[in-house]
């Protein structure tokens, strides 16, 4: 019997892009039931992250007029991990397996086929993975593979070139449910579920309308989310700074007392020089980074919702 399939779809703003999402995951999904690949029952489920645009009408409308497509409405703007963990927790009550994928078809639709595949053959996590960033401009390629290699620098367990492009069966969703986290980082915390896992490659496309949702600014706040969240090497890392300071201030007390002596100062010199330029600036940068850690303790100490449903179409 064919599995029952969810494409979860989180989408803020895309009014612009949605009406060619709808046409291409129609024609495919029914491609796919037509084939038997998968069940008739399956669905597309768009996940409304507060969009402030006429996205949501647009979703209730393709509910209306063809099954196919069901909804999801956040009570507000929760961001992209939270949408996509809402859908994933709704889809995997009626589904047997889900796919994530953005709603600006720059995720290929043709690697749901290999996802597939890959799931017949005993997969139950299938991350879809970039074949290569040709496409990306210079900057934009150097950011993102520094940050899967950072990642990994830093103890994190990430797939290289995946972003949220992902099958998953019910029972990795099942457990999914039991990582509480406030701080969600969906790429760091799938590969702890483990069971058997593969990869399945595609081209990424350009975006088919409207503008990216995730600018510089917000990509780097979810490198450094993602960093914060996973690993605690930061803090290792200014224990070891304070060694390395405290010799390279054991040289400088050295070398202002040679140059004191030897009368090539004027007074206060050597005291701006070993204190406010050197172990100042250090002092901040350390408290600052601690208090990052101790932010995100907050945040889960709070146990407040990550996401709050206010209407399911299905």
């Amino acid at each position: 019997m064919s599995k029952i399939l969810y494409v979860v779809i989180p989408c803020y703003n895309e009014e612009e892009v949605l009406p060619l999402t709808k046409k291409a995951l129609k024609t495919k999904m029914e491609t796919l039931i037509k084939e038997k690949k998968i069940s008739k029952d399956s669905k597309v489920m768009f996940v409304n992250d507060g969009s402030k645009d006429k996205t949501w009408d647009l979703i209730e409308a393709y509910h209306h007029e063809d099954p196919l497509f069901v909804g999801v409405k956040l009570s507000r703007n929760k961001g992209h991990q939270n949408a996509l963990l809402a859908g994933l927790m709704t889809a995997k009550k009626y589904a047997d397996i889900t796919i994530s994928m953005d709603a600006d078809l720059q995720d290929d639709i043709n690697v749901i086929d290999k996802m597939l595949a890959e799931n017949e053959l005993g997969s139950e996590i299938v991350y879809g993975v970039r074949s290569s960033r040709k496409k990306d401009s210079w900057f934009k390629r150097f950011s993102a593979e520094s940050f899967y290699k950072l990642m990994r620098i830093m103890g994190v367990e990430v797939i290289f070139n995946h972003a949220d492009c992902r099958l998953m069966s019910k029972r990795t969703l099942d457990e999914l449910e039991n990582f509480p986290e406030a701080n969600l980082f969906l790429r760091g915390i799938v590969p702890l579920i483990g069971f058997k896992t593969s990869i399945a490659t595609y081209d990424r496309n350009e975006r088919q309308a409207g503008e990216s949702k995730y600018p510089l600014k917000k990509m780097l706040a979810f490198a450094w989310d993602g960093i914060t969240s996973f690993s605690v090497k930061p803090l290792k890392m200014i224990t070891t700074l304070g060694f390395i300071m405290l010799f390279i201030s054991i040289i400088m007390i050295i070398y202002t007392i040679i140059v004191k002596i030897l009368g090539n100062t004027v007074d206060g010199w050597a005291f701006i020089m070993l204190s406010i330029w050197f172990i100042g600036g250090v002092q901040l940068v350390s408290v600052g980074l601690i208090g990052e850690y101790v932010g995100k303790i907050y945040s889960e100490t709070k146990h407040r919702p990550r996401y709050i449903i206010e209407k399911e179409l299905n």
